[in-house]
């Protein structure tokens, strides 16, 4: 089934009804979504594995709570895309704002542009591969997950980070509190080799890349800091 779904007529609320309703779009069924024009929450909720092709820039979190559908935005994503996300995939053709893959738990997001600040952040298991760069804050209290950068990282990558692992291929300007580099393992070669196969990279070595993760001092309360609390 393809069905083709017009926001120059169709409301933001008659989409997302129709594409989380197994009746309306069942699994396997190939949709696209015409004449965004910067509307927010497009192709939220989806809980079974649709295809769905988004023409042109989107809003606010975009693809949120995804569950299973494979998502591509054929231009730039605002802030929050592929927000909580559990399953499936999600592909932005350009750039995402702010917070993308925030508090993701699931699927894999691919950014083919750069990502603004605060990408993955508190990522509970998401994997995220950013092509370009990825701004200020990025995997701020990431929990679990991956995110892949092959461009540069703005300041305090990884701040406040638990057991996330982040793969850098460019230059990092800062790492935030209690991010350390750690030595990049066959293990680690063979996650990132899947990682950017995943997301059509194929032209790219791994040890190009610089792995970076906690250095777990901050997991316990030391009586010492105390007076910093």
């Amino acid at each position: 089934m393809t069905g083709v779904i017009d926001l120059k007529s169709a409301t933001i609320r008659d989409l997302n009804s129709r594409l989380q309703d197994a009746a309306s779009a069942p699994e396997g069924s190939v949709w696209h979504v015409a004449n965004v024009r910067g509307h927010h929450s497009v192709a939220v909720g989806i809980d079974r594995p649709l295809t769905v092709e988004v023409e042109g820039n989107t809003g606010y979190f975009t693809a949120g709570m995804n569950h299973g559908a494979e998502i591509t935005v054929k231009g730039n994503a605002g802030q929050g895309v592929a927000e909580t996300m559990s399953a499936g995939k999600v592909h932005v053709t350009g750039d995402a704002s702010m917070a993308a893959g925030a508090s993701g738990r699931g699927g894999l997001l691919v950014i083919d542009g750069n990502a603004a600040a605060r990408c993955g952040i508190s990522m509970k298991g998401i994997d995220i591969v950013v092509k370009g760069d990825v701004g200020h804050l990025s995997a701020f209290m990431a929990q679990t997950g991956r995110l892949v950068v092959l461009g540069d990282a703005g300041e305090s990558l990884g701040d406040s980070i638990y057991e996330a692992r982040l793969y850098v291929r460019g230059a990092v300007t800062s790492l935030g509190a209690d991010c350390i580099e750690k030595p990049l393992r066959d293990e680690h070669r063979a996650e990132l080799a899947g990682l950017l196969a995943a997301a059509g990279v194929t032209d790219v070595p791994v040890d190009a890349f610089r792995r970076y993760g906690s250095a777990r001092d901050l997991y316990h309360f030391k009586v010492d800091n105390a007076g910093a609390y």
